[in-house]
């Protein structure tokens, strides 16, 4: 499993791709585990060569979807469980600004605290390592439900531009675009996010979408995985 990241910097108008991140070889723990911040922000790299979200307080968009587009959530409970794995995964790591959770394929809109934390049994688990525990231990979680088998989530993390309608990725036509000064993409991504029910037909209004945070920027709901205050302080 691959992902690919975008990193802006909060304390510059410069951003950039930072690479891909080769998730193949990553082993899922077997239990739940109480995590502690590292008192160094350096990065032990994984034996296999790959990239790694090295740098704290920088924005990300992350963007996965279903294989062939096909479906990732198939009831209201799948759902609720996604969330529930990626609070208590990801939030030690993280502090959300936006979430969309669609049929197919989600969308993330972070900003890094920590990129490596230490576990109850004294080993590291980086942040990239607990997005792929995320994934793998939905997709075995659908597998059982669905009786199938085989990966759920494409191999590639994928961004979408707020200007342009087309799929941003290394080597893309599009490349260039990413996170150019005065692109303000993180404030357009933000908005795109919420968006995404109202643009694929299932909703009149973001707010009316109830797997993402729209509603909680609403004050339609008082959800608790984004942090609003720092979202209303780092975009608007």
């Amino acid at each position: 499993m691959r992902f690919v990241f975008f990193e802006n910097d909060l304390s510059s108008d410069h951003s950039k791709v930072i690479g891909r991140l080769d998730l193949s070889n990553e082993i899922l723990p077997q239990q739940k585990q109480a995590v502690r911040p590292l008192q160094s922000d350096r990065i032990t790299k994984h034996k296999t060569k790959q990239l790694w979200i090295s740098k704290k307080n920088l924005i990300y968009h992350v963007y996965n979807q279903g294989n062939n587009k096909d479906p990732i959530f198939f009831q209201d409970k799948n759902y609720l469980f996604f969330l529930q794995k990626t609070r208590v995964l990801l939030l030690p790591y993280l502090d959300f600004l936006s979430y969309c959770l669609m049929p197919n394929h989600f969308h993330f809109l972070v900003c890094v605290k920590e990129t490596v934390l230490i576990q109850k049994n004294n080993k590291s688990r980086s942040l990239n390592l607990a997005i792929a525990i995320l994934l793998r231990s939905y997709t075995r979680a659908i597998n059982i439900q669905e009786q199938r088998t085989g990966s759920l989530f494409r191999a590639k993390t994928k961004a979408k531009n707020g200007f342009i309608n087309d799929f941003i990725t290394i080597g893309s036509k599009h490349e260039d675009l990413l996170f150019q000064p005065n692109n303000d993409y993180a404030r357009q991504c933000f908005h795109y996010i919420h968006n995404n029910p109202v643009k694929a037909g299932l909703v009149s209004k973001p707010e009316d979408w109830k797997y993402s945070s729209a509603l909680d920027y609403a004050g339609l709901r008082n959800g608790t995985l984004c942090n609003q205050a720092l979202a209303k302080q780092l975009l608007f």
